[in-house]
């Protein structure tokens, strides 16, 4: 089969395309003939080899959620599964490319009404921004400002506060971004590579209720000045190059809670399965900026990297 090997950590072009032996369902494992591979931010870490979830070492064949159909079945597995239409997330390893062996207690199905490639768009967005926005405990009426508003989490995350009664505010980076995020629905749309961006949306709302934090750095620290009393930040992203970094006798002497989202396999899933569900009903629509060939998984690690990139990214592989 072909495949995108990770032969050494460093930048896009470590990432080459060749052949690779068929993998094979062991017990309890299921056989994707996959679809479409998920890319995220994440992974563009991974690669440069900085600490983060995955542990592999190259060389590999990384990627971390598929959707595809199951091709066969290992032992103590349900062949009724053969043909189903799933997504799965890899644990950082197999994604890239044509087959992949899943646990199959792992696999989410795809329901009826959501194109594959949808579903696979919201596999790990769809779930991050549920999660981050639930632990935000967020309130009809509230304002919300979502920083990298027409990324992958970031434009499901305007249309979720949207929905729950939230004033949204959006912030990215540059024109095509944020015209983006106003045709999602964003109440206020600012662009956070323009000086002053913080005034503008002080201006427009007198402050928010909740950051959403997937930038950190110096804009994620901008961020936290816009919030007062009763405040919530959930930093759950390091897009700059580093966490907001904000200090919890600060926050806590302004009245603000730092949030902590609880991470565990059964919240991970069930968001995941919230998130499709919401998708096929219609009230969710994941934005798919890019695809790239199979081949050519380096030149959307780049393209993520240079920011060029909007809404989720996918690799097209047995199409």
């Amino acid at each position: 089969m072909r495949a995108v090997w990770l032969t050494e950590f460093g930048g896009p072009e470590v990432l080459v395309a060749g052949d690779a032996p068929d993998p094979v369902a062991g017990p309890g494992q299921v056989l994707v003939n996959v679809a479409y591979a998920n890319i995220t931010f994440v992974e563009t870490q991974f690669r440069r080899g900085l600490p983060g979830p995955f542990k592999a070492k190259p060389p590999m064949i990384p990627g971390n959620g598929v959707g595809g159909v199951v091709a066969g079945v290992g032992e103590g597995v349900d062949p009724a599964l053969v043909g189903k239409r799933v997504i799965s997330s890899l644990r950082g390893e197999g994604g890239y490319a044509e087959k992949t062996a899943v646990d199959a207690a792992s696999l989410i199905e795809v329901p009826d009404g959501l194109a594959l490639d949808d579903a696979v768009a919201l596999l790990a967005d769809g779930r991050t921004a549920r999660m981050m926005l639930t632990a935000a405990t967020p309130e009809a009426g509230e304002r919300i400002l979502v920083e990298a508003a027409a990324g992958g989490v970031g434009t499901l995350l305007v249309q979720l506060a949207k929905a729950a009664g939230l004033t949204v505010v959006a912030a990215a980076g540059g024109e095509r971004k944020t015209a983006l995020a106003a045709e999602l629905g964003a109440d206020v749309v600012v662009d956070y590579t323009e000086p002053g961006w913080t005034e503008r949306v002080r201006e427009a709302t007198g402050g928010v209720d909740i950051v959403m934090d997937a930038v950190g750095g110096d804009i994620g620290r901008a961020a936290f000045e816009l919030l007062g009393d009763g405040g919530r930040i959930v930093n759950f992203g390091l897009a700059s190059g580093e966490w907001a970094g904000i200090d919890p006798e600060t926050a806590k002497a302004r009245g603000v809670t730092i949030v902590e989202p609880a991470f565990t396999p059964e919240l991970l899933r069930e968001h995941a399965v919230k998130a499709l569900a919401e998708g096929a009903a219609g009230r969710l629509r994941p934005v798919i900026g890019q695809r790239f060939p199979l081949d050519r998984a380096a030149d959307a690690h780049a393209a993520i990297e240079s920011r060029a990139t909007v809404g989720k990214t996918l690799l097209e592989v047995n199409q």
